[in-house]
């Protein structure tokens, strides 16, 4: 169904080398997770979060994150100067990379302690929004203008540390708000036996 609906995003989108650079994640981590699938299942909570990730990528690709209409909804709602659609993608962008980064570490027995885990959860998101943020700058360099779709600053000088808090509010709230969800969808996995 994802393949579909990426296809479908790339119908008339309004810029095409905007869409693919928003929608390369997906077409890299679909192919993984269906190569890991019997090896290395993951959570269903983990399964469907990278779904909704991959939708919001996919909107923000097909019209470019500056033009989503949604997020022209959510300006005129909470009287915003810009289109904020593209803090939805950097806030999905630590909330689903927490989830991924916290399942790995417990799965692996990497890492004993809730509190060290939550620590190398964030570093985590952090260091996967900084390579973002990086390479937005690498795509502003070699594009010049043509990079303006991609980048979706919208004239704001902070975006990139904006984007960056975002990731972080995103990685905050799904260990806050989704650890005991997420330990329970894991405790469903053949063969689990985390010790909490």
């Amino acid at each position: 169904m994802l393949l579909v609906l990426m296809l479908l995003s790339g119908i008339r989108p309004y810029d095409q080398a905007t869409w693919l650079m928003e929608v390369l994640p997906v077409m890299i981590v679909l192919p993984l997770l269906a190569f890991s699938y019997k090896t290395f299942p993951l959570s269903t909570l983990l399964y469907g979060l990278v779904f909704v990730h991959a939708l919001v990528l996919m909107l923000g690709g097909h019209y470019s994150y500056a033009r989503v209409p949604l997020g022209f909804e959510l300006a005129e709602l909470f009287n915003l100067s810009r289109n904020p659609y593209d803090k939805i993608g950097h806030f999905m962008q630590g909330l689903v990379p927490a989830i991924a980064a916290r399942e790995i570490l417990l799965r692996g027995h990497y890492v004993q302690g809730r509190r060290m885990l939550a620590f190398l959860v964030i570093c985590v998101v952090l260091a996967i929004s900084a390579c973002y943020e990086l390479i937005e700058w690498a795509a502003a360099v070699v594009l010049g203008q043509g990079a303006d779709e991609f980048l979706g600053t919208q004239g704001d000088p902070w975006d990139t540390q904006s984007d960056m808090g975002f990731a972080l509010l995103g990685g905050i709230t799904a260990l806050l708000l989704l650890s005991r969800w997420h330990d329970q969808a894991m405790a469903l996995l053949p063969g689990h036996h985390h010790a909490r």
